[in-house]
């Protein structure tokens, strides 16, 4: 897979050709997202939403939102999963590759023949759209539906900038993380000026479902520490799920708390399905965790990627030590 994780030279000008795509078309305009939205996928999709349903225009934003989310969304705001295409629709594809429609959750992708626009910041996106926006140099997708709305001259709101502000606080680990620069905090200070509810946001996210820790002291009990130590791995099944009354979403910031392990420079989650497996990946210096989820079949960025595989456990660990032994060996003859 091409992995193209630098910023584009052509960014001023695709953002330019998105919203010129999204103003001239006079039809519905159908806003998607990547399965099991994070903070950002649903930030975008309802910064976006709201800024077009602003300007008067019709707009379709079928989402499943994951519990811990859900106190963002307002009531009807967002759509089920699509059976069929509105007549005369164009996709707004957002911080997933429209060339991946397995991943492209709300509608069936691979079936729509109509225009598609599409805003990203995953280096391994395959830049295929009617109009397009990859930067992968920002570390939110938040941050180019940001420019977007500003180039549609579309209205400034609370409403619009908190769920933007969103996808900043989540992609960042609150700012923490290595990719935030001057430019990401530029862009925080106008989401403020907008009347973004940060301190709100940040109440929110704080809290978790009494399962979330039923089900933590289940995945903290198969945790690993591999590689001599550089590795932090632990597994949730279904099983465990079911002892601690919780859902697969209750797994989703596992890997975060498992990425502050002293001494560690990846963490790895995973989601045992029985016949089939997802894996999330985090990493810190200059171990790739996108080097490893494309080798496994996956992408994402280089501290924080994901891989599915459909096969049994098993199978999927030998492959996955495979690959996380190759990425440290590069690590380590670079920095021989």
């Amino acid at each position: 897979m091409t992995r193209m994780n630098s910023g584009s030279p052509e960014y001023a000008r695709d953002i330019q050709a998105v919203a010129a795509r999204l103003l001239a078309h006079d039809g519905p305009v159908v806003v998607l997202a990547h399965e099991n939205p994070d903070g950002d996928a649903l930030g975008s999709v309802l910064g976006l939403t709201r800024a077009l349903r602003a300007m008067g225009r019709e707009v379709v934003a079928p989402l499943e939102v994951p519990r811990y989310l859900r106190f963002l969304p307002q009531p009807g705001e967002v759509a089920a999963p699509l059976t069929a295409w509105p007549a005369g629709a164009l996709a707004a594809v957002l911080d997933v590759d429209n060339n991946d429609p397995v991943r492209v959750a709300g509608a069936d992708l691979a079936a729509f023949a109509g225009d598609v626009v599409n805003l990203d910041h995953h280096g391994t996106n395959l830049r295929r759209s009617t109009a397009g926006a990859v930067d992968p140099s920002k570390p939110a997708t938040t941050m180019l539906v940001a420019d977007v709305i500003d180039a549609l001259g579309a209205p400034w709101s609370e409403a619009v900038a908190t769920p933007l502000m969103l996808g900043l606080k989540t992609d960042t680990g609150s700012f923490s993380f290595d990719s935030v620069s001057a430019e990401t905090f530029e862009y925080a200070a106008r989401l403020r000026a907008h009347g973004a509810r940060l301190g709100w946001l940040g109440d929110q996210m704080a809290q978790n479902s009494h399962s979330y820790y039923l089900l933590l002291r289940e995945v903290l009990g198969t945790m690993e520490f591999t590689h001599g130590g550089r590795v932090v791995l632990a597994r949730v099944d279904d099983a465990m799920l079911s002892r601690a009354g919780a859902t697969w979403e209750d797994v989703e910031s596992y890997v975060g708390l498992l990425r502050s392990a002293e001494g560690t420079v990846l963490a790895v989650m995973v989601k045992d399905f029985g016949d089939r497996v997802k894996l999330s990946l985090r990493s810190r210096g200059p171990v790739s965790a996108q080097n490893i989820a494309v080798a496994l079949g996956g992408g994402g960025h280089v501290p924080a990627a994901g891989a599915s595989r459909s096969e049994p456990y098993p199978q999927v660990r030998r492959d996955l030590d495979a690959a996380i032994t190759a990425e440290l060996a590069r690590v380590d003859a670079q920095e021989g």
